[in-house]
């Protein structure tokens, strides 16, 4: 997310009562190139913030997805946290007492700005922790000129549809019939997606972890058997194929169908496709209506050197209305917070527009089980195994069988609440 609009509209302007304080935030890069990087987007916000704040100086280290989690746990773990990290997850950071509560830091009105739902899904034990940064939520894309091409009228709306559209677009020589990304970027949500399709997830209602359940299983061989081993999912492995080479395939015209969040709207529409985008579909059976996964970024404030009064100040900037749209509209995310929310809903701008369909699933969409402290680890494994289930001489049954033991193993040690 990025934008270069920076005016400071929150109380505490000026100088926060200590002098030459730097503030070292780590974050996430959502450009798609050099050109937007997430780098530019911050280097301005701290810049227009210092402008005001003459004692305050925000030093920026933007990584990419790949790598953002696996740098900050690195710092911590060396004793070098930064004050702010936004990244992927915070509960096992919350549960150790390395990160300060969201109430000690935000003022009042910012506090009280982030929906319910999010706001919830940022806590540990009953307290949040977890401050939301940016949020999407999954639909299926699908380029209408290749359907067109291979002759398929209308997208799918199950999972039978889908597979049959697939086959169809093979014969028609499409690349990538469907992208299926399991590679290690973000296999954990291409993952979720398809589990939610399939009438199961991660977790029960309750919070427990059921990765091995009857759906799951059902599911990951569904895939197996009717996408990959037919060759429907293109000439790279799922498991080594990562969300951004899969949508830059898409933008390149060489894919019909994946799953894709907001961003993917800019991307495909600077290459010139046409594309359409409908709710992910139901396998037979199973609700018409598939929840959408809902995904929330989380910037989390470590304690280690203190600077709560300079951190909150910083973060009250960074969560004002104009920099949630800027950032929002800059990359194409939805926004976290209800002001920002209501003006992009309110707002008359094709690219709001666009964003429309997203926003109205966020509030009833799934999200991963971020409070549960084991949720970082079981993440990592899921990345790092789910391709395997889907290969020719994969066990999707195994393969979640043993990301279940891994998981209960992981919550028994981390205690989660």
């Amino acid at each position: 997310m990025s934008a270069t609009g920076m005016t400071a509209v929150l109380g505490g302007c000026g100088t926060t009562g200590s002098s030459d304080v730097t503030l070292r935030l780590v974050a996430a890069d959502y450009g798609d190139s050099a050109a937007n990087s997430s780098q530019k987007y911050w280097d301005g916000l701290a810049r227009a913030y210092e402008a005001q704040h003459a004692d305050v100086k925000v030093d920026v280290t933007v990584y990419s997805w790949n790598d953002v989690d696996r740098k900050v746990k690195d710092m911590v773990a060396a004793g070098k946290a930064p004050d702010l990290a936004q990244i992927g997850s915070y509960a096992d950071y919350a549960a150790a007492g390395k990160l300060y509560e969201a109430g000690d830091l935000l003022s009042i009105p910012v506090q009280a700005d982030f929906p319910s739902q999010l706001a919830e899904a940022g806590q540990w034990n009953h307290a949040q922790y977890g401050i939301p940064f940016a949020g999407s939520t999954r639909v299926l894309f699908y380029n209408k000129t290749l359907f067109s091409k291979a002759g398929i009228t209308t997208p799918p709306t199950t999972w039978d549809e889908l597979a049959a559209d697939a086959k169809a677009l093979d014969s028609d020589g499409v690349k990538y019939p469907y992208a299926l990304p399991l590679g290690a970027e973000e296999a954990q949500a291409e993952t979720m997606q398809w589990l939610l399709s399939g009438g199961g997830g991660y977790t029960d209602d309750i919070g427990t972890y059921t990765i091995d359940s009857p759906q799951n299983v059902d599911t990951l061989t569904w895939l197996k058997d009717e996408l990959v081993d037919k060759g429907l999912t293109g000439p790279t492995a799922p498991g080594r194929l990562n969300r951004a080479a899969a949508f830059a395939a898409f933008a390149d015209g060489q894919v019909g169908m994946l799953n894709g969040h907001p961003t993917l709207i800019k991307q495909a529409e600077k290459k010139g496709v046409k594309f359409g985008a409908v709710p992910m579909p139901a396998r037979a059976g199973q609700a018409t209506t598939t929840p959408s996964m809902g995904v929330t970024d989380w910037m989390a404030a470590f304690r280690q050197n203190g600077h709560a009064d300079q951190i909150g100040d910083f973060l009250d900037y960074v969560y004002s209305e104009k920099n949630v749209l800027d950032f929002s509209r800059e990359y194409g995310l939805l926004p976290v917070t209800t002001s920002a929310s209501q003006t992009m809903t309110d707002s008359p701008k094709p690219q709001d527009k666009q964003l429309l369909p997203f926003l109205e699933q966020l509030p009833t969409s799934v999200l991963y089980p971020a409070g549960k402290t084991s949720w970082a680890e079981v993440s990592a494994d899921v990345k790092k195994q789910i391709g395997t289930a889907v290969t020719s001489t994969g066990d999707p049954s195994g393969v979640l069988t043993r990301l279940q033991a891994e998981a209960a193993a992981a919550d028994s040690r981390t205690k989660s609440g």
